[in-house]
């Protein structure tokens, strides 16, 4: 019992620790009510109604991975400019009219004319993201709306016991996604319970020793829960925390620091923040 208190104070203090460093930078902009911004969606942001906002917002996850908003949605436009070939992001109408991801991507660099290089080889981007795009579909397919996917995600998310299985199942049904891309996928539909365990989040989880050196993604949900639970907060909360300090991305606010990019140090916090945590082991 006692080693639990310590570990639950121990959570408590590196989130603590985050917020201060980031209101550390107050010359940028940074300030509580801006730190609620991204930490606390308004409560008046609802959970999609039509399955063609569940599609696009899938295929948002899909490129949520390094470079790959630049390469994919930076040379179109935007995910947005594929509504009309994908009929107005509906998952039916995509798997009707794509019968493999090489179609897709040929409508795409006929119909869209994307800028920039446009790979199509083994372990390229435009490839990745069409396999998700058309395994996405499939899978969205199953369901008769948008209202009975999220009853369904519903299912998970009220069980504590069940939640972290979604993302895996939704991962080998997805192609490319991962657990990751899986957890951001639900996180930005308005499921707050989950949590992206991404470069950043991993780093500070990791650095802090707040899980294992080597925990995977999994590992590094657990303990984005974990930490949550102890500070009264939700998993998308501390996720979106620990991501600032390591991104610097206050993408809401674009006259913020260069493009919305404010300068942080992710391991200079990291290495001065597990020093005080010793105490708190």
């Amino acid at each position: 019992m006692r080693k639990q208190a310590a570990g639950a104070e121990r959570d408590r203090k590196a989130y603590d620790l985050a917020w201060r460093y980031l209101l550390g930078l107050s010359s940028t902009g940074v300030t509580e009510e801006l730190l609620q911004h991204y930490l606390n969606p308004p409560s008046n942001r609802d959970t999609p109604n039509a399955m063609a906002d569940v599609f696009r917002r899938l295929l948002e996850s899909a490129q949520n991975r390094g470079m790959m908003a630049t390469v994919i949605g930076g040379s179109i436009g935007g995910v947005g400019a594929l509504g009309p070939m994908l009929g107005g992001f509906s998952p039916t109408s995509a798997i009707q009219r794509f019968a493999s991801p090489d179609e897709l991507l040929d409508a795409i660099k006929q119909e869209l004319r994307p800028v920039g290089k446009f790979r199509r080889g083994r372990g390229s981007l435009w490839p990745l993201f069409a396999r998700a795009a058309l395994s996405g579909a499939q899978f969205l397919s199953q369901f008769a709306s948008g209202p009975e996917f999220i009853e369904w995600v519903k299912v998970f998310d009220a069980d504590d016991r069940k939640r972290a299985a979604l993302p895996m199942l939704l991962s080998q049904e997805i192609d490319g996604f991962g657990f990751a891309l899986a957890c951001d996928f639900l996180k930005e539909l308005g499921f707050l319970n989950f949590a992206k365990p991404d470069v950043h989040v991993k780093a500070v989880v990791r650095g802090l020793q707040l899980s294992s050196k080597t925990a995977n993604d999994y590992a590094v949900f657990k303990a984005v829960v974990r930490i949550a639970s102890a500070c009264g907060k939700t998993p998308y909360a501390v996720d979106k925390l620990f991501w600032l300090v390591g991104s610097g991305r206050f993408y809401d606010h674009p006259e913020m620091g260069k493009k919305g990019r404010v300068r942080t140090n992710r391991n200079g916090f990291v290495r001065r923040a597990r020093q005080r945590l010793t105490g708190a082991a």
